[in-house]
């Protein structure tokens, strides 16, 4: 049973980066009236340039049941919500090209996330209506997928 945490950027920085507008904005801007905090994410694309892409996923709910994990071995992928509904993350540590002690997280109101390159993560899982998603992700030629089934799938559940 893995338990869920929350997603912090210290928690989640071996994977990637925590976007959100924590902390003393770099800047004002827009007259003072907006909030600039600048290059929050590591994005890093081989062979190709970032796009951006629009996901609509179906709402999951915990318990949920962890068989599958990916990576993106030639980009970072990062995963903007379009509402401010809490989503769940899942992570892992690469072990001998495999996912191997996977970790979950629940972000909060207003946090996307940014999965460096060759990162194991779960798929996109919204845990509420609608999974509408800025995706900013490596376009170009190869293939930049790998997955890995569990033999023995995994449960998440809430701490």
């Amino acid at each position: 049973m893995i338990t869920t945490q929350p997603l912090t950027p210290e928690a989640f920085a071996p994977f990637g980066d925590v976007l959100d507008c924590v902390g003393t904005p770099d800047k004002l801007i827009n007259q003072d009236l907006c909030e600039r905090y600048h290059d929050r994410a590591r994005l890093d694309f081989e062979d190709g340039r970032a796009g951006i892409s629009l996901f609509n996923a179906q709402a999951r709910s915990l318990p949920y049941t962890l068989d599958m994990m990916e990576r993106h071995p030639l980009g970072s992928q990062a995963f903007i919500p379009m509402n401010l509904a809490p989503f769940l993350v899942i992570v892992a540590q690469n072990l001998d090209n495999r996912p191997s002690n996977p970790l979950a997280f629940v972000s909060r109101a207003g946090q996307g996330i940014n999965f460096l390159k060759n990162t194991w993560h779960g798929v996109l899982t919204p845990l509420s209506e609608p999974g509408l998603f800025a995706v900013i992700d490596r376009i170009g030629p190869g293939d930049n997928l790998e997955e890995y089934w569990f033999d023995t799938p995994y449960l998440i559940d809430h701490a």
